[in-house]
């Protein structure tokens, strides 16, 4: 049997599975918690990895192994390659006005035929613009930058400061993935090639940059390493990583017409397609994948946080307001909850709050609130759907994720609210799943093809007037 390792280094915790090569089964894994908070010391990373390594069982018969991660963190690195500051994380939202600097400086327009995207605070570039601003002297230092996953996988490989990696501070050696290059806001998708104009308007100057390697392309391999009391063998293979989004599609083995649709803390909508996009609105970002395609996203600020809201009004727990909702029909008898509780990115309405329209003796009953919660949580998101079929998306299959996809009246409200059809795949690791098949396909060159199984597929059952009366109150809000 030949093993090969998938790690998700995420913003809550490191997971790591271990899988068979052949078969796809799962072997072993293990798990460790990172640090709450927008900016962290990717030092906390590494022992997370090497935690999460220990818990799944070690390195010692494992052939490959790659990361994927959290897009977008900030990992600035001196000449000595020291971490000159905690990383920027994607959720930290001080680099706003970057953003908007530089979708001036260089226009919406742009910034999308040069990158794919237009800026937002999440997004590398603008953080590394705010660091040139708010903390010059940390800027003057920088020598490379690097993402999440980049930095993790040079530690892998031997990489670091001279103190603590035994092959010390070669920034030339590292590398990155398309997916995630694709996120920083100065690399080009349709090229493949670094903006170096972008990057030095950013951070006022020229800096190292990750190695962008192929989907099947090898980082190298480890190097024997022993560190709080954890051991990682020499010569497995290193996989180039992925971002988390790109990852999970490599996990689910998602193909062009799939759509993943993801309810997490925040929601997103994206889908495997064989053309790069460009959307100057910013609505869409223009991502590449994981596997030599392309990977246009729309994230939303406000998805299971708007189950768990209302629960927490109805006083019930997720099951139960589930059982609570499928009491209800569909359109809830006219109630309607635009749910922007913090505001809302897609669309772009940051001071935004929640409304509840609707409201009748009728329709003001617990079963129809909270059959309303769900449908306009879906409904932002299929408003994401429609988004990614204006930059030539054609969708045949929803791919439906998240905890809260395994809610029945979840899947019921999906089949309605989405003019496609539905599948729910089985529970799973799905951003580790897809460093493990990247790191398969790192050893043989050959793209690991592993079943997925599904928990649910809801017969299709689409109700338009779910949609139009929430797109009719969305319109008197937002115009």
């Amino acid at each position: 049997m030949t093993l090969v390792a998938g790690i998700d280094s995420s913003t809550q915790s490191c997971k790591v599975v271990i899988r068979d090569l052949e078969s796809g089964e799962l072997v072993r894994q293990g798990r460790a918690s990172h640090p709450a908070g927008t900016e962290v010391d990717p030092a906390f990373w590494w022992d997370a990895l090497l935690a999460a390594l220990d818990a799944a069982g070690g390195l010692d018969d494992v052939a490959a192994i790659a990361i994927a991660g959290q897009q977008h963190g900030m990992v600035v690195l001196d000449e000595g390659g020291e971490v000159i500051r905690p990383a920027l994380l994607w959720n930290d939202t001080r680099s706003a006005d970057a953003a908007r600097a530089l979708t001036e400086e260089f226009g919406a327009a742009g910034m999308a035929a040069r990158t794919g995207s237009v800026p937002v605070a999440s997004f590398t570039a603008t953080k590394l613009r705010w660091l040139r601003d708010a903390e010059p002297s940390n800027a003057g230092r920088v020598a490379a930058v690097a993402l999440p996953h980049d930095w993790l996988t040079w530690r892998l490989r031997g990489f670091g400061p001279a103190s603590v990696a035994p092959l010390g501070p070669v920034l030339e050696e590292l590398v990155t993935d398309r997916s995630d290059a694709s996120g920083t806001s100065y690399w080009n998708p349709r090229t493949g090639e670094y903006d170096r104009e972008l990057l030095i308007a950013c951070l006022g100057h020229d800096a190292v940059l990750p190695r962008v390697l192929g989907p099947a392309e090898p980082a190298g391999r480890t190097v024997a390493l022993s560190a709080s009391g954890v051991s990682i063998p020499a010569g497995v293979v290193v996989g180039a990583g992925a971002g988390d989004n790109a990852g999970a599609a490599l996990g689910l083995g998602a193909n062009e017409g799939d759509v993943v649709v993801s309810i997490g803390t925040s929601g997103t909508v994206f889908a495997v397609t064989g053309e790069p996009s460009a959307d100057e609105t910013g609505t869409v970002a223009g991502f590449a994948d994981a596997s030599g395609a392309f990977l246009p996203l729309v994230a939303t600020l406000n998805a299971a946080r708007v189950l768990d809201s209302t629960a927490a009004l109805l006083g019930v727990d997720h099951a139960e307001l589930g059982t609570l909702a499928l009491q209800a029909p569909a359109g809830s008898d006219g109630l309607v909850l635009q749910p922007y509780f913090e505001g809302e990115r897609t669309p772009n309405l940051p001071t935004a709050t929640a409304t509840l329209f609707g409201m009748t003796l009728a329709s003001t009953t617990r079963p129809n609130l909270a059959r309303a919660s769900i449908e306009g949580l879906l409904c932002g998101l299929a408003d994401g759907l429609d988004a990614v079929r204006r930059v030539g998306v054609v969708p045949t299959r929803i791919l439906l994720i998240g905890g809260a996809a395994f809610n029945p009246a979840v899947q019921a409200a999906a089949a309605q609210v989405f003019d496609v059809p539905v599948a729910v795949p089985e529970p799973g690791e799905y951003v580790a799943d897809g460093g493990a098949v990247q790191a398969g396909w790192a050893l043989t060159g050959t793209r690991p093809t592993w079943t997925v199984s599904l928990a649910a597929a809801p017969a299709p059952d689409h109700r338009p007037v779910i949609r139009e009366q929430y797109a009719a109150h969305a319109a008197s809000v937002q115009g």
